[in-house]
């Protein structure tokens, strides 16, 4: 079956705002996305591509524009299943406002039973990312043959359902995974099971870099817990 590249969006301005994007529109790629996205061409210059779909929302969009520059012809698809969680009520909100928040420690603990107020469940956010590389292995092994490739670009939490659903982990323990902006995963499917082959590759060694102080409490790993969305990666 078809290799699958997860690529989530560059850092956008609510990454760098602090902010829950969600499906609010107008967020964009800041200035370090722009060149993160720029980059991506040439990152993924030796991996064939036969087709790339997106989430269709702006900052994956504009994510996947450089590489549609350099490859013309690629086709593109955009397919809601893998845009953003629909957070509901926390959509445009400060993170640091939202951990005072009750449902964050179920977020964080037990994700399988959190549901945003007026959202989705994550067990839905999920189920719907999986049902759609399903659906689109099958159309891309159809069309190209089981050795394809292909890309999607998305976010951070749903790269990090699709990964656990890969390693046969429990969606309580995604928060476990983390991928940084514009990096690439990479989920080889096979008959019997897939293959984890690359999780959250940026070419960059900076995010293994110890954090200054102010930075704490904003990435993964202050006091056990993952930025929800999915964070702003390295400065």
């Amino acid at each position: 079956m078809a290799t699958l590249i997860l690529v989530r969006h560059g850092r956008s301005t609510a990454n760098t705002a602090g902010v829950l994007a969600g499906w609010t529109p107008g967020v964009a790629l800041d200035e370090r996305g722009a060149e993160q996205a720029a980059a991506l061409p040439q990152r993924l210059a030796e991996v064939p591509l036969a087709a790339a779909v997106t989430s269709p929302l702006e900052r994956c969009v504009q994510t996947l524009q450089p590489l549609l520059e350099a490859r013309s012809g690629l086709p593109l698809h955009s397919d809601d299943r893998i845009g953003e969680c629909h957070y509901g009520e926390w959509s445009g909100r400060k993170l640091a406002e939202l951990a005072d928040e009750p449902l964050m420690d179920v977020v964080q603990r037990h994700p399988s039973a959190a549901a945003f107020p007026g959202g989705e469940s994550m067990r839905a956010m999920q189920a719907r990312a999986v049902d759609a590389v399903r659906d689109w292995n099958a159309r891309i092994e159809e069309r190209h043959g089981e050795d394809a490739v292909y890309l999607m670009c998305s976010h951070g939490d749903i790269i990090k359902s699709i990964v656990a659903d890969a390693l046969g982990m429990h969606l309580d323990l995604f928060q476990r995974i983390h991928v940084d902006p514009c990096s690439v995963t990479a989920v080889r499917y096979t008959r019997t099971r897939p293959f984890l082959l690359r999780l959250g590759d940026t070419g960059d060694l900076r995010p293994l870099a110890a954090r200054k102080a102010k930075e704490k409490g904003e990435e993964d790993g202050e006091n056990g817990a993952a930025v929800v969305g999915g964070g702003a990666g390295a400065p």
